[in-house]
């Protein structure tokens, strides 16, 4: 199962790849996570990656590809995957179609937490206010201004991959509004149908098989038995159907001529 969950900040992706990742025993992949683990390995293309944030860039999309890549080739990964984080634009997600490919997979679905902003930022005053009143520190990124300016980022980068997975056919958008039962239940209704999909073409693949492997023994079987012929009932065939042959005459008697 691979998997992208799309949405704007606040809508819940979080809790629901994590209630997915426990259920499906799949890995949720988040880019930083992965960046920050390839730099600290040292591997090749998390060599590149020190570099280039070192001097403070950000990282191309080519090289978060590739450690995208490595990370989806670990074992943890085989059975699936949730990516959090990537692909964030359009040329991102085309980049990934082409590595997924390039490896023999495809994404399964894209699933699309569709939200209210108005509603998201009261949400996020509530909860600011009472994170406050506990006597807690409020995250900095926690509150109404913050909020405003990463929805602003997420609609002119990030939102018109809907449209690019839509056109593909892999994306099923949910009432992100719902409560978190009902967004779960919503989702595996999603997932359920795809297992279906897939459970129901493969006994057809495996019956095509089986019946050309059937077919195949057969027919060989039967060239065999035309082969088998000894010579001898051969040659007693032949000299049966000689010896019905008409003999020809040297003279053919003439027909007499009507007057």
């Amino acid at each position: 199962m691979r998997l992208i969950m799309l949405g704007p900040p606040g809508a819940g992706k979080g809790t629901q790849a994590q209630r997915l990742v426990d259920r499906h025993k799949i890995v949720q992949l988040s880019t930083g996570d992965m960046l920050r683990a390839a730099v600290k390995a040292q591997t090749p293309v998390g060599r590149k990656a020190k570099d280039i944030m070192a001097r403070g860039e950000l990282v191309p999309d080519a090289i978060v590809v590739a450690i995208v890549a490595d990370r989806i080739s670990q074992p943890d990964a085989k059975k699936g995957f949730i990516l959090d984080g990537f692909p964030r634009t359009v040329p991102q997600a085309e980049a990934l179609d082409a590595m997924l490919a390039g490896k023999g997979l495809k994404l399964d679905a894209v699933i699309e937490l569709k939200v209210d902003d108005g509603i998201l930022l009261n949400r996020i005053e509530k909860r600011a206010g009472e994170t406050h009143a506990r006597g807690e520190p409020v995250r900095a990124d926690d509150n109404p201004e913050a909020l405003k300016r990463r929805l602003a980022g997420y609609y002119a980068q990030t939102a018109p991959l809907a449209a690019y997975y839509a056109r593909k056919g892999r994306l099923s958008s949910i009432d992100g509004m719902a409560s978190i039962s009902q967004v779960a239940a919503e989702i595996d209704k999603i997932l359920s149908k795809l297992a279906g999909r897939a459970k129901a073409a493969r006994p057809r693949g495996r019956q095509a098989g089986t019946a050309a492997a059937k077919a195949k023994p057969r027919a060989q079987a039967g060239r065999k038995r035309k082969s088998a012929k000894s010579p001898a009932k051969s040659a007693v065939r032949s000299k049966k159907a000689s010896s019905r042959r008409r003999p020809r005459t040297a003279a053919r008697r003439k027909r007499p001529q009507r007057a």
